[in-house]
């Protein structure tokens, strides 16, 4: 049965419980991707005649901190906090278990006010005990102290390898219930970053983080940066059609920096040499992840993909998407000569005017 036809209703669900609910519903039913695109369309690889390699000895495996993965692709953080989460989790952990890749999870907040949920996030190391895991809790609750009282609550409910902060000024914005206070954010990621004894991960999510922002979060001492740009899921559109009559949605629909934008930005920054870079926003295919790396990404991230992928074909379809991302990714790195992924990052681009 397709994921969004299980436990629809929202009868006796908190009001946070419904709304993480209504994400998934509206991620799964309704066009709720920019106008724009991530740009990626504006690079070409330059395509190598004589790539003086054998296909079969392609190795696509990539390394984050201190987990090495078959592929340079994480099912980004997605859900949790209602009950349809839970079986969401423990089929993405499984299926991220079985492929050697990382995976991350859907805000924790609401695990750590009200407990009725509190499975959906665990279940992911019940499912496995080895895959890369990440953490999630918002740039608010970094802000107003919230995370780092709680903070070994977040890591220890999932086992956490690494915690990510969202930062999602555009969604609190257009969200009737959004938070709006962001004063405080550099400085609470700061302090996790020195409390947190694992790899602190910032991303946005889906508006992009600029070479400033990013120069600022290198100095607060993040390990990683997860551009998360415009192209792909827009969470102004997602809050917009969650509400009736809602009119600034529709303006701020398109806002946002272009992913591939934003991963020229932040790799030109002298100190990018010091963090990890990943790319998410729109990342539709292997194309996408190859274009990524020569940009400077160490790894990608995905979740709209994935989870309409389960949706559409369950387990089947979601590890057929995956395949097919392999296989694209493998075709680039064939046709420029990559032996590996350190090759990739070297192919050559250009830009198309």
């Amino acid at each position: 049965m397709p994921i969004s036809k299980r436990d629809t209703g929202h009868a006796g669900m908190n009001q946070t419980a419904k709304r993480k609910s209504s994400h998934v519903d509206i991620v799964l039913n309704k066009k709720i991707d920019y106008y724009k695109s991530t740009g990626f369309e504006k690079y070409d690889f330059v395509h190598n005649a004589l790539p003086e390699i054998d296909h079969k000895e392609i190795d696509t495996s990539a390394r984050l901190f201190s987990f090495n993965f078959s592929a340079p692709i994480i099912v980004s953080s997605m859900t949790g906090g209602f009950k349809r989460a839970g079986s969401i989790n423990s089929i993405l952990a499984e299926f991220c278990k079985e492929k050697n890749i990382g995976m991350g999870v859907g805000s924790q907040r609401q695990a750590l006010e009200n407990t009725d949920y509190l499975e959906t996030f665990k279940v992911v190391r019940k499912v496995s005990k080895d895959i890369f895991v990440m953490s999630n809790i918002g740039a608010a609750q970094v802000a107003d102290g919230f995370a780092l009282r709680n903070l070994r609550k977040i890591i220890d409910m999932v086992e956490a390898n690494a915690i990510s902060v969202h930062l999602n000024a555009l969604q609190e914005l257009i969200q009737p219930e959004g938070e709006r206070n962001f004063h405080g954010v550099l400085k609470g990621i700061s302090d996790l970053v020195r409390q947190a004894g694992i790899p602190v991960i910032v991303k946005e999510t889906g508006a992009g983080i600029s070479g400033d922002v990013a120069g600022r979060l290198i100095d607060a001492g993040v390990s990683a940066i997860d551009v998360s740009g415009a192209g792909g899921t827009s969470w102004a559109a997602i809050e917009t059609l969650r509400q009736t009559g809602q009119l600034i949605g529709r303006k701020f629909w398109n806002w946002g920096i272009r992913t591939a934008d934003a991963l020229a930005q932040v790799n030109a920054l002298p100190s990018r040499k010091n963090v990890a870079l990943i790319s998410s926003g729109g990342i539709r295919d292997g194309i996408d992840v190859a274009k990524s790396l020569a940009l400077g990404a160490d790894v990608c991230s995905a979740a709209q993909p994935f989870l309409k992928a389960l949706d559409k074909g369950g387990v089947k379809g979601l590890v057929k998407e995956f395949d097919e991302w392999l296989e694209e990714l493998k075709g680039v790195m064939f046709l420029t000569g990559s032996k590996n992924l350190e090759q990739l990052k070297k192919a050559k681009l250009t830009k198309i005017n």
